[in-house]
């Protein structure tokens, strides 16, 4: 058996990991196990998680925590070492580009544990942003790298990363929301907050968009605006909420009309908000491809994207930040200038058992040795 120690950290991890997971226990050649480093605490952001996408408990779970990118890296990465020693994994998956992605990539490496990332060659070339640097790393030091999207393989054959190494395998979020979307279509989170169809989708995290209390204030000034025409639902992420409250920009919230605050939501609520939406508002990369996937017009609220494919194959438009713009680009859609429904391929809800079935392949003994053992020979 192939013992894998999948680590997670945030939402996103866990959506991502949901199918994953699924994927290797189908199989008879895994002992999957999950560890889960605590960056995420919110309920809504992971307990809930856990009970609506049906993960196991976590084998391991660490505390988390640390102020800045560094320090929060450094300190799950030492958890992670001495977790890992202990489960002696033969390979370690990570996913995504958040710090728990590469503290788990570092660890992995310290020990000597391959490592499998999934979602790798993403690049938004904006290197100020933490999962960007987090992405260079993560595929620097991988020795298995699963690509959602065709820019992905592009990008790693233009940084001379082995074609042996690179696999096209599609996107592993579709994978759940494909799997649970039957069970999202019978909420209507916004018809219990009073809010009628067509209505709006707000999202807002990113370090460039909620640290600068300039930056956020004039957002939400323009989108307030917009919600005057259209109402908008704000799920507000736990980062957003402590950034409003420290600079004193929560309480103008209830002055927008229009704008609906509420907690984060769960799993299957959060897509059946952007099901039904009119489209949506966002700076989450998770956000762009569900809305692509839906058919659903996305404006990112970014200068720049690491999923072009949204773009290119998608209903994703890149507007950026400056409030006239995004107001312009709203009302773009609200007159009817709305993007083809597309979808990019491998996106079928399949893409987790092309990893399962890579990973199988390369766990076929070799002399003595798990084919994963040997990894780095036959492909660095």
């Amino acid at each position: 058996m192939l013992r894998v120690a999948n680590i997670v950290g945030t939402r996103p991890n866990l959506v991502k990991m949901a199918a994953l997971l699924r994927a290797q226990r189908r199989r008879g050649v895994f002992a999957p196990l999950l560890v889960h480093t605590g960056q995420h605490r919110h309920p809504a952001m992971a307990e809930r998680l856990f009970a609506e996408l049906e993960l196991p408990l976590p084998d391991i779970a660490l505390v988390g925590g640390g102020n800045g990118q560094g320090s929060e890296v450094g300190r799950m990465v030492a958890e992670l070492e001495r977790a890992l020693a202990g489960l002696r994994p033969d390979v370690v998956v990570v996913v995504g580009d958040v710090n728990s992605t590469a503290a788990g990539a570092l660890a992995a490496v310290s020990l000597g544990i391959p490592v499998a990332h999934v979602e790798a060659g993403l690049r938004s070339f904006d290197n100020t942003m933490p999962e960007e640097r987090n992405r260079v790393v993560v595929d620097a030091v991988s020795d298995i790298l699963f690509a959602s999207e065709a820019s992905g393989v592009a990008n790693l054959m233009r940084e001379g990363r082995p074609a042996a190494a690179v696999h096209h395998v599609g996107n592993v979020m579709i994978d759940a929301l494909v799997r649970f979307r039957p069970q999202a279509r019978t909420r209507n989170p916004a018809a219990a907050l009073g809010v009628e169809q067509p209505y709006g989708v707000l999202t807002l995290h990113r370090p460039s968009n909620v640290d600068r209390p300039e930056t956020l204030g004039a957002l939400l000034n323009a989108i307030g605006e917009a919600a005057r025409r259209l109402p908008i639902v704000f799920p507000v992420h736990p980062r957003t909420r402590n950034r409003l409250d420290a600079c004193g920009l929560g309480r103008m919230l209830g002055d927008l009309r229009g704008l609906h605050v509420v907690e984060p939501q769960g799993y299957f609520d959060m897509l059946a908000l952007l099901e039904r939406a009119h489209v949506v508002l966002t700076d989450s990369g998770g956000v762009q491809e569900e809305s692509t996937y839906l058919g659903v017009p996305c404006l990112t609220l970014r200068d720049t994207t690491e999923r072009p494919a949204t773009v290119s194959d998608g209903t994703n438009r890149i507007v950026g930040t400056q409030p006239e713009r995004v107001l312009a680009q709203i009302e773009r859609v609200l007159d009817g200038d709305r993007p083809l429904p597309r979808c990019p391929p491998l996106w079928d809800g399949r893409a987790a058992e092309r990893v399962a079935a890579v990973l199988a392949g390369l766990a076929a003994p070799r002399g003595g040795r798990f084919g994963l053992s040997a990894v780095r020979e036959d492909v660095v």
